[in-house]
């Protein structure tokens, strides 16, 4: 199966600094990619770039082929889930309000939620309720949000592609586990694929096939989990030794 989103010689840049040079990358449907990197070395930078939400410095974005900067808005939304780190809350929405805003791109101008939007909107709810509130877990449906399941219409299908940037940010460890496989049982099927910037080089490997480092100066190096998760590539980019353990089997690794 083709991949769905491609980038060809991308370039990203933060002021001078860059973030990426001559990305070639392929995301197929079926894989979970975790984005890692030191902090602030662009990792949320080059999300936005791969969600369209900025032009990128130089190369191309494609989805499913085609430019992603000439595609319609609209065409784009319904194939691609976006959840940003840091999201405004001027408006009072109710956790469905919030989580329906996510049907828009798949109904009219001035057209209400349909019964499906709003049942679709109640089972992914009802899956991805936390045990306890707090006030983190007010992004809870937000990160729901991409992952609403498809209403009955095939043309009004629901994302293909999740970008999420640190969707596990601030929540403990349970929640971590809990956010994580909710959204991989959603995106890491066949026809389906997701992308997830993270901090918690741990749980990449326990939740990702690939992986995408954002070594510094434009440095990445990109492929399948077994390739890249070893001392000398986690020891670069994260500027410090790292060194393998194992929980029960379970590969992992800490600083020396």
């Amino acid at each position: 199966m083709s991949a769905l989103l491609t980038t060809h010689g991308l370039a990203v840049r933060v002021g001078p600094t860059p973030v990426c040079e001559a990305l070639d990358l392929a995301i197929a449907p079926g894989t979970c990619w975790g984005i890692l990197g030191r902090s602030g070395i662009g990792k949320t930078t080059l999300l936005h770039t791969l969600a369209g939400l900025r032009d990128p410095d130089g190369g191309e974005v494609r989805w499913l082929g085609r430019d992603l900067a000439r595609l319609p808005r609209r065409e784009l939304a319904r194939g691609l889930g976006v959840v940003l780190q840091h999201d405004d809350y001027r408006f009072p929405l109710s956790v469905r309000e919030t989580a329906l805003a996510g049907r828009h791109p798949h109904l009219g101008r001035w057209q209400a939620e349909r019964p499906e939007d709003r049942d679709a909107v109640g089972r992914g709810a009802a899956r991805g309720r936390p045990r306890r509130p707090g006030g983190t877990t007010r992004r809870l449906p937000l990160r729901g949000r991409a992952a609403a399941p498809r209403a009955r219409d095939a043309a009004r299908q629901d994302p293909r592609l999740a970008l999420l940037d640190e969707p596990v940010n601030h929540l403990d460890p349970g929640q971590q586990l809990a956010v994580i496989e909710l959204v991989r049982r959603r995106f890491g099927t066949a026809g389906r694929a997701l992308v997830l910037v993270l901090h918690d080089v741990n749980l990449a490997l326990r939740c990702c096939t690939h992986l995408l480092l954002l070594v510094g100066e434009g440095a990445t190096r990109s492929g399948e989990v077994g390739a890249l998760a070893t001392p000398a590539t986690l020891s670069e980019l994260y500027g410090h030794p790292m060194a393998p353990v194992s929980v029960d089997g379970r590969p992992g690794f800490l600083p020396r």
